[in-house]
């Protein structure tokens, strides 16, 4: 159940974060009511995740899958290709969350 949780938390942020740009800072009601429905879902889910996974593991999961995942829908709606330097650093967020859920040993309540 943690997993379906975090795909929904994950994905509505992403969504949420990439239609912020449409909204163009609130003055387009559709993509506005996205960013606010998205990101409601989005920390709905992350505070459910909270009850059983400890928040430093949660949110490193979720913020980095989100910039990892907002920076590929970038590149493929708004063109914005990332330079070497970002590459390399969402490489680094990538191991980060890999490392995270392979080696750590932090408890996670059920």
């Amino acid at each position: 159940m943690i997993y379906i949780l975090f795909f929904i938390a994950i994905a509505c942020e992403v969504v949420a974060t990439t239609a912020m740009k449409s909204a163009e800072g609130f003055s387009k009601i559709g993509p506005s009511i996205i960013v606010i429905i998205g990101y409601g879902i989005a920390f709905y889910a992350l505070s459910l995740i909270l009850k059983s996974v400890p928040i430093g593991i949660a949110y490193a999961i979720w913020s980095g899958l989100g910039i990892v995942l907002v920076t590929v829908v970038s590149i493929y709606l708004y063109k914005q290709i990332p330079d070497l330097g970002s590459i390399i650093g969402i490489g680094f967020i990538m191991t980060g969350v890999i490392i995270i859920n392979v080696f750590s040993k932090m408890p996670i309540h059920h």
